[in-house]
């Protein structure tokens, strides 16, 4: 169980998580996405999540536009100069490197994939493929199935892709094998809900009575339900997440334009 091998424990009665993703950081600060400056909406959203009193913040993949050791470096130098204090995980998307990801991953940005809260067990997927598709691989699948299979707590997962189709141009990048990892989860009679990144907006969606959301970008967002390519600059957004003992309660919220 590699991938699940790093673990993290959060003390408290309940737990508030962020889920942020899809920042598409350059090389430099003044990098644009789709004449989006993406620097400047990822600390907007940074400074926006120091005031939730967060526990924790899971980053959703696809940290990079450029594909650049640099963008790396700027992700790890806007975080610490914001004021936002709780540990950032991470789950890597398309177009990221796990080799640079695994190089930022010290002091406040953690690799654990396998957190532990008094509600339950949170895992961190990886669905990066060989294509901009998402794919699950077989030994991925097996050791989430054992972890899974390890205790009988409530759980939750995050990975980058979507696994259900949003009837939208992405549908042609998604998870190829979606139905496992769903399957996999569904079956464990464990796993509350799905967050994903990816598709550039919110969805909610179920699968065998799963419920799978999708969290805007910190970037740009997609247009909803058409087969064409259309980006809109509605500002960023991010998901929260707050796990008590009266269950799992989620939202997405929007910074104005």
């Amino acid at each position: 169980m590699a991938w699940f091998e790093q673990s993290y424990q959060f003390s408290g009665t309940e737990l508030r998580l962020a889920h942020i993703t899809d920042s598409h950081l350059f090389g430099t600060r003044e990098g644009c996405y789709f004449e989006v400056n993406t620097a400047a909406h990822f600390s907007r959203v940074l400074d926006a999540l120091a005031g939730e009193q967060l526990d924790g913040v899971v980053f959703g993949g696809d940290l990079t536009q450029d594909h650049s050791s640099a963008s790396y470096a700027l992700f790890a130098e806007l975080l610490a100069q914001s004021a936002l204090d709780c540990p950032l995980f991470w789950v890597p998307g398309n177009h990221d490197d796990l080799a640079l990801l695994a190089q930022i991953s010290e002091g406040q940005i953690s690799a654990a994939k396998y957190l532990q809260c008094e509600q339950g067990d949170i895992v961190l997927l990886n669905s990066k493929g060989p294509t901009p598709a998402g794919w699950c691989d077989k030994t991925h699948l097996a050791e989430l199935e054992a972890v899974l299979c390890d205790a009988t707590r409530p759980a939750l997962a995050f990975c980058h892709h979507h696994p259900v189709p949003i009837d939208g141009y992405l549908d042609k990048h998604m998870l190829e094998n979606g139905p496992q990892l769903l399957n996999t989860l569904v079956n464990s009679k464990r796993v509350e809900a799905l967050i994903h990144g990816h598709v550039h907006n919110a969805y909610s969606l179920r699968y065998r009575g799963l419920s799978v959301y999708a969290t805007p970008a910190t970037s740009i967002q997609f247009a909803k339900h058409t087969m064409q390519w259309q980006q809109h600059n509605t500002g960023p957004a991010y998901r929260l997440v707050h796990w008590t003992e009266q269950g799992l309660h989620t939202e997405v919220k929007w910074l104005a334009n």
